[in-house]
């Protein structure tokens, strides 16, 4: 039994709640809520403004004193942010945003976990399969490969039947 058990059963079961609705309560959060739909709409308008290679790797940051900070995934991607900055600039300025210079920064993303190994899996049908065909070649790479297969997979090939 638990040391909380006594007070769990006064608690009301708690029902899950949309953040915009958690930051509309306070106006302390009131400029981290418009901070946030800024951003929000900087992501949809560089995803429809840019190249989809660049888009995915690009992430705005905040408007301040009129710059723009973008940060790319790694240097090759801020070198084409800025051959691409004056149309860019342009862009996000006929679509009504309070931007007169772009800063380009690269921010390193973590490295992906390498995807897991595969794992091949034979049936006993299979590796028998290929026990029998190993069987029926002249000694030769392609049969102790097969050999060598099967064995992984079943029962170890009789090299002398």
């Amino acid at each position: 039994m638990s040391r909380f058990s006594s007070f769990s059963k006064f608690a009301a079961p708690r029902r899950p709640q949309a953040v915009s609705e958690l930051l509309g309560r306070t106006d302390a959060f009131a400029a981290l809520r418009a901070g946030v739909e800024q951003i929000s709409a900087l992501e949809r308008d560089l995803a429809q403004l840019l190249p989809d290679y660049l888009s995915a790797n690009v992430e705005p940051g905040f408007i301040k004193d009129g710059a723009l900070t973008l940060f790319a995934a790694h240097s090759a991607l801020a070198a084409r942010l800025r051959q691409v900055e004056p149309r860019l600039l342009s862009e996000l300025q006929q679509r009504g945003w309070p931007v007169r210079t772009l800063a380009i920064k690269v921010r390193p993303r973590p490295m992906a976990e390498p995807p897991a190994p595969k794992q091949a899996r034979m049936t006993p049908a299979g590796a028998a399969a290929l026990q029998a065909l190993s069987r029926t070649l002249a000694p030769s790479p392609l049969q102790a490969a097969l050999a060598k297969m099967a064995a992984r997979h079943g029962k170890p090939v009789d090299q002398n039947d």
